[in-house]
């Protein structure tokens, strides 16, 4: 709650901006600013959890490429700001997300129908960055033959 100044001043009260702002995520204090958020860390950790996930560099050192059976189920360039991940996703569900979400934009040099990216500004809820990777992971993961989806390579 704001409150009005104590003094008796003529002076008309200004809410403290700082009170009203929206969470900010701060790169390395992310979890104390605004809980509800995932940095890229927590993204780069949750890619790695996944049964058979790898960390690749094709592309060069600038670019990590996580992949399950030899195939791509995301992409960062752990450099920029904000942190920018690409996920692959169902083409209708793209089309949804986009248009709910600034945050989430049709794929960096990737098919735009079938990947996105997803801005790790702390305006996305760290549970749907969370469901937005593991349904990457699951489309690739299905997309495998058998054999490599029993084994996870």
């Amino acid at each position: 709650m704001v409150s009005a100044p104590s003094d008796n001043s003529n002076r008309a009260w200004e809410p403290n901006p700082h009170r009203l702002a929206k969470p900010r995520l701060d790169p390395g204090f992310g979890k104390w600013l605004n809980a509800g958020t995932m940095d890229l860390p927590d993204a780069i950790a949750r890619f790695l959890s996944k049964p058979g996930a790898e960390e690749t560099t094709p592309f060069g050192p600038e670019v990590l490429v996580y992949k399950v059976g030899g195939k791509m189920f995301a992409l960062t360039m752990p450099d920029e700001f904000p942190a920018r991940i690409n996920l692959k996703c169902d083409p209708d569900r793209s089309v949804i997300l986009r248009d709910e979400y600034d945050a989430v934009t049709p794929g960096y040099h990737m098919n735009k129908r079938h990947w996105n990216t997803v801005v790790l500004d702390g305006s996305l809820p760290a549970k749907l960055v969370r469901e937005l990777i593991d349904h990457s992971y699951d489309l690739v993961h299905a997309s495998l033959p058998k054999a490599k989806r029993l084994t996870g390579n």
